[in-house]
């Protein structure tokens, strides 16, 4: 419970990722959650199979870019840290977009999708941020990185499951 108060900050903006503990303990619990997380909410929108084939591969780009990300600027050692940090703030506010999401679905107003756009943007940020401490970059370059992140990760993974599944 003492790390996930640490790593709550994180979603506050309130502290650097290397200024948390490095536990693969946490980082396999925040892997699991996430990957549940985004088959549930996968679940809701596209049929099981590729669901599921969808969240695998935008699991395995989204740990893929991070490290390469961190291999190309020579700081591996902070995997864990970063790879967790990152997880934990998508998990943190996928809690608040579920609810979102189903808000969006069943009401289909500009309000539910206002909603949805800010916590899409605070995702955005939060991973923004991350990168900027990680990579000791300016705040314009984080937000880039976080885009190229998301893109990669997500559109990536439609793309090829998409290839993939027809």
């Amino acid at each position: 419970m003492d790390t996930i108060k640490q790593y709550l900050a994180l979603c506050w903006f309130d502290v650097s990722p290397l200024e948390l503990p490095r536990s693969t303990s946490f980082f396999k619990k925040n892997l699991i959650f996430n990957v549940l997380m985004y088959i549930f909410i996968h679940f809701n929108m596209t049929d099981d199979f590729e669901s599921v084939s969808e969240v695998f591969i935008e699991t395995l780009l989204n740990l893929c870019f991070i490290g390469v990300t961190l291999w190309l600027n020579r700081s591996m050692h902070t995997y864990i840290q970063v790879t967790s940090a990152i997880l934990f703030c998508e998990n943190f506010t996928s809690l608040f977009m579920l609810p979102v999401i189903f808000w969006a679905t069943v009401a289909e107003d500009w309000l539910s999708y206002g909603a949805l756009l800010i916590v899409i943007f605070w995702t955005w940020a939060l991973i923004g941020a991350i990168f900027k401490k990680v990579l000791n970059i300016n705040v314009f370059a984080g937000l880039v990185m976080s885009l190229f992140y998301l893109l990669f990760s997500f559109g990536g993974g439609f793309a090829i499951n998409s290839f993939l599944t027809g």
